[in-house]
């Protein structure tokens, strides 16, 4: 195995990535421009027999469980609260839903302490040579890596260093997303999940925190060209969603006057990444840095997949980086392109372009056995036949619980 590993991104690739590698006796360091891990944020999900089989080979399952949702069930409603359209729970939640923050905690947890977390920090230089890729930081130091590995998302910082532009490699589809907290004004129950508007090209949500009832969460979405804009700029943000959405009835006046105070925006478009190859020399990129979509992809589920593969297979090869990236790609690409198709579509499902749209889609799903017809598609988008590889089994999980036998090395 190499000595000596930088990721880059303390999201949930990037310790799902350094916990694998600390399992395979590696210690990695994992630099986050963030200064601290992020906490709460949006629900995340987990679904079909792959994402829960490399949960419970790292040991973290029943932590997970632990600290899962009560599910996202959604409600779509006209302007004066009739119900339009219902989607249970399992249909946006899978099987175990958590929030992000909340994940990247026992993600980051379960690396410990055999990880060097470097946050408020980042790369601003790569200079690879034959013996390892020699690292410029913001503030810390200079030190050279056997390898480094993007895990930072679909705007990733190494991509663009080692890759090339963005533009070059991220496709906007036609949509934007974003995300923040308010106060629960409107008295939403926490379990009841979320409560949405529609109007053509835009779709505007709000449901009850899932751990402080007094604190609600809006998500809204809207069909757009691409917008130039500053991704750090809040305050451009959200005038851009104040104008795309003022004049809609329903609760939207009360979703948007809540802007002003919100000190947690999430803004972004919705987008796919494509890179023609995953690594180059000594450098290698993973989930949505690799292969990502904004919503609706199965980028969480994917990424800790992901992560498990490039461990898994640098083990395999020691002394042969090279052949361990090629062989992570040629095992993971097909089935994270399947996942990231779903992401391509997820802006014009949640807010269709006209009222026919609209129609189609409620009356559609309104059918539980189209429901269950697209779950069905989604759990078989989600299968991946999983290596094994030979590891010790977790020092410990999050809550001391040794979860995760050893497994025999591929043959």
């Amino acid at each position: 195995m190499p000595r000596t590993v930088l990721i880059s991104g303390a999201g949930i690739a990037g310790p799902a990535l350094a916990h694998w590698l600390v399992r395979h006796q590696v210690h990695p360091t994992v630099v986050e421009l963030a200064p601290t891990l992020r906490p709460g944020g949006q629900a995340v999900d987990f679904r079909g027999e792959t994402h829960l089989s490399v949960l419970h080979r790292m040991g973290v399952l029943e932590d997970l469980r632990r600290v899962r949702t009560t599910g996202s069930p959604m409600t779509f409603v006209d302007a004066y609260d009739k119900p339009l359209l219902h989607l249970p729970s399992h249909f946006a939640g899978g099987d175990i839903e958590v929030l992000r923050g909340d994940l990247s905690r026992v993600l980051h947890d379960s690396s410990l302490p055999s990880t060097e977390y470097l946050f408020g920090d980042t790369v601003t230089s790569l200079t690879e040579s034959t013996t390892g890729v020699d690292v410029t930081f913001r503030h810390a130091p200079p030190r050279t890596f056997d390898l480094v590995v993007g895990a930072d998302g679909i705007h990733s910082h190494i991509r663009r260093l080692a890759f090339g532009p963005e533009a070059d490699h991220v496709t906007h589809l036609g949509h934007y997303a974003a995300g923040w907290s308010l106060p629960n004004h409107l008295n939403l129950r926490p379990g009841t999940g979320t409560f949405a508007h529609n109007a053509p090209g835009r779709f505007a949500g709000v449901g009850a925190d899932h751990t402080d009832p007094t604190r609600a969460r809006a998500f809204l979405v809207f069909a757009s060209p691409e917008l130039a804009y500053d991704r750090h700029d809040t305050e451009t943000q959200k005038q851009l969603l104040r104008q795309a959405f003022t004049g809609l009835p329903w609760h939207v006046g009360h979703l948007l006057d809540s802007l002003s105070s919100a000190d947690d925006l999430y803004f972004d478009s919705i987008s796919r990444v494509d890179v023609p190859t995953w690594s180059s020399g000594r450098i290698a990129l993973l989930g949505d840095a690799a292969c990502g979509a904004t919503i609706g992809g199965m980028g969480t589920g994917t990424g800790v997949v992901a992560a498990y593969v490039l461990a898994g297979e640098l083990s395999r090869t020691p002394e042969d980086h090279r052949g361990a990236f090629a062989r992570y790609e040629s095992l993971l690409r097909p089935y994270a392109q399947g996942c990231q198709k779903n992401g391509a579509r997820t802006g014009s499902f949640l807010a269709p372009a006209s009222k026919l749209g609209l129609g189609l889609r409620n009356g559609l799903l309104g059918r539980r056995r189209i429901l269950d017809l697209m779950l069905k598609a989604g759990e078989h988008t989600s299968t991946l036949p999983l290596p094994s590889y030979t590891t010790p089994p977790p020092a410990h999980s999050v809550n001391g619980v040794n979860a995760t036998p050893p497994t025999p090395r591929p043959r």
